[in-house]
């Protein structure tokens, strides 16, 4: 299994109603072969957090390519994330 974490730190445009749509766009998308999907905002325990997280679990390295390439997957990222994403990292590994 493979699991995708993406941390987000958000600028000063992003909005709690923005942060909302993209929780409900990524969480709603049809992921084949995905087997676990979080996302959420960051609860602002701590300082210096990043902003937004995404956890995703995939049956397979194919699982997680084609979730990758999906064009809505796309259309989220370039429209609703990339305006007011400062900072992304990502992560994959096998669990």
């Amino acid at each position: 299994m493979i699991r995708h974490v993406v941390l987000f730190r958000l600028n000063e445009s992003a909005t709690t109603e923005r942060v909302a749509q993209i929780c409900s766009e990524l969480t709603g998308l049809a992921c084949l072969g995905g087997t676990a999907f979080t996302v959420g905002a960051d609860l602002g325990l701590r300082p210096g957090t990043m902003d937004l997280a995404v956890v995703a679990d995939f049956e397979s390295v194919e699982a997680f390519t084609a979730y990758d390439q999906d064009a809505e997957h796309d259309r989220i990222r370039r429209e609703l994330i990339a305006p007011i994403a400062e900072r992304i990292e990502r992560c994959q590994f096998e669990v």
